[in-house]
């Protein structure tokens, strides 16, 4: 998906000339179990667990949800700049997103690997923009989203739907 390069993608929004490394940091306490106490930044803690079916004791999302939920942050992140750099009008964006996996992988069984088999993405647009730029976008974010291209290059198989609705019926808030 990274390495796609046509007409209907943007010039990037930053020198290509010029590296720039960007460094995320991130420190996590574990008392043996299955809960995970993460600091990110200067939030309140992020926790992990698994649930109860796992062996966990269902007090947070389990790491792989935490991976859908970087999935859709992220493209989210991205639609807006992708959005920003072709002047593209919207008014949200609705996301659902599942994945499946085969638990074996995890419990270590010889030949299972112990992520995402597949991943279901369905990402609705509320924009009033022409179907040719509505593409033009979502092969943009594509191209740029580095969740989705970690899970490309993992060969999750990925079964991304785009629809776009118009601006007005856009129901929902960030809070």
């Amino acid at each position: 998906m990274a390495d796609m390069i046509d007409d209907d993608i943007i010039d990037p929004s930053i020198d290509p000339e010029t590296k720039k490394i960007g460094i995320r940091h991130v420190k996590a306490t574990n008392a043996a179990g299955t809960r995970t106490k993460i600091q990110v930044r200067d939030f309140a803690p992020v926790y992990t667990d698994e649930p109860d079916s796992l062996g966990g004791t269902n007090s947070a999302p389990s790491p792989l949800e935490t991976v859908l939920v970087a999935l859709v942050g992220c493209d989210g992140v991205i639609i807006n700049g992708v959005a920003e750099a072709m002047k593209f009008a919207y008014a949200g964006v609705d996301f659902a997103c599942e994945s499946e996996i085969d638990v074996r992988g995890p419990k270590g069984v010889p030949g299972v690997r112990p992520y995402f088999q597949t991943a279901k993405l369905e990402i609705l647009v509320y924009s009033d923009e022409t179907d040719a730029r509505f593409d033009q976008l979502r092969k943009n974010v594509e191209f740029r989203c580095p969740v989705m291209n970690l899970m490309n290059a993992a060969q999750v198989e990925m079964d991304v739907t785009w629809k776009k609705l118009p601006a007005g019926e856009y129901a929902g808030s960030v809070e």
